[in-house]
């Protein structure tokens, strides 16, 4: 049997036939137990993830009946010819292999691309790459998106899809495909105007296309950006990629793929609110290249950014 929800829930048994799950609360529940596939899920973490701070009287028995309800559904899976929902004393598991959920394969497939790419081995990364997001039909946990468990998963799970898709442009940068990546890129850029990785990417482009005062423009329009709506200066990283752009011939850096984490949520501050400040204005260095000024911010000292030590520490944690 395989499960996806990578789009709207898709379930097929072992022959590939379509299996029919009815009823929201029933699918909630068999994709509940999919984000863990293999591993037990506490009752009490399913009634939670099912009806939060609204559960009904006798939760435990509703439960109950819902998880008999899937097991009627599911078709049998295994050599005992059972339907793949097991008990363990505390609640309830889903007894499939993590690469029967697509969720799961994916992230699988995302990892092994990531890890060709930092081997230096784009082509190969590139296919995984594709394969991987080719599993994709929709948002994550599209069916369940109300429900109270859903929020963090979906999250998640859109943001490795980011990466992915960031890895596989890096590879096709590598293999020298500028104008396929820079078509790519600009409907991402336009949806995400922030993400420092993705401007450093359409730099490289629009370079490699032949298009060094674009490739300068990005830079500029980016720094300016991110003053006015962060109050930060780019990222080391950017910086990385603006300075080859002045030059007529770049040295880039080595492609390389930046982990796809999301970041974890701040817990709420307690205490007085203080006013936000915005860092001082740090020095700048100019050079030219290649007939071009170039200019950069040296990173603000220790008493403008409240951080000590000498390192690029200081930089913001930004999604790379």
């Amino acid at each position: 049997m395989r499960v996806a929800m990578l789009g709207p829930l898709v379930v097929r048994s072992g022959d590939g036939r379509p299996v029919e799950v009815g009823g929201a609360r029933l699918r909630a529940l068999l994709i509940r137990l999919a984000l863990d596939p293999g591993r037990p899920v506490s009752v009490d973490a399913l009634v939670d993830g099912l009806w939060a701070a609204s559960p009904p009287a006798g939760a435990v028995n509703a439960l109950q009946s819902l998880v008999s309800r899937l097991r009627r559904a599911l078709p049998p899976d295994g050599p005992a010819g059972a339907a793949p929902v097991g008990s363990e004393p505390a609640g309830y598991r889903l007894d499939l292999d993590r690469d029967q959920v697509d969720a799961h394969r994916f992230e699988r497939l995302a990892l092994q691309g990531r890890a060709a790419l930092e081997a230096g081995a784009p082509d190969l990364a590139g296919d995984v790459l594709q394969e991987a997001l080719a599993l994709w039909r929709g948002p994550a946990l599209a069916d369940v998106l109300d429900a109270p468990f859903a929020a963090a998963p979906a999250a998640r799970l859109e943001e490795l899809r980011r990466a992915a898709l960031e890895d596989l442009l890096e590879a096709k940068l590598a293999l020298g495909r500028h104008a396929e990546a820079l078509a790519e890129l600009e409907a991402l850029v336009a949806a995400h105007p922030l993400r420092e990785r993705l401007r450093g990417q359409q730099m490289r482009a629009l370079y490699g296309a032949g298009r060094q005062a674009e490739a300068l423009a990005v830079y500029q329009a980016t720094r300016r950006a991110l003053a006015e709506e962060l109050g930060v200066d780019p990222a080391p990283e950017l910086e990385a990629v603006h300075w080859p752009c002045c030059a007529a011939t770049p040295a880039w850096p080595p492609s390389r793929a930046w982990p796809p984490s999301p970041p974890r949520l701040a817990a709420p501050r307690t205490g007085t609110a203080r006013p936000w400040r915005r860092p001082a204005a740090a020095p700048r260095e100019t050079a030219t290249r290649g007939g071009r000024t170039c200019a950069r911010s040296s990173p603000p000292s220790s008493a403008a950014t409240g951080r000590s030590g000498g390192s690029a520490s200081w930089w913001p944690a930004r999604a790379w």
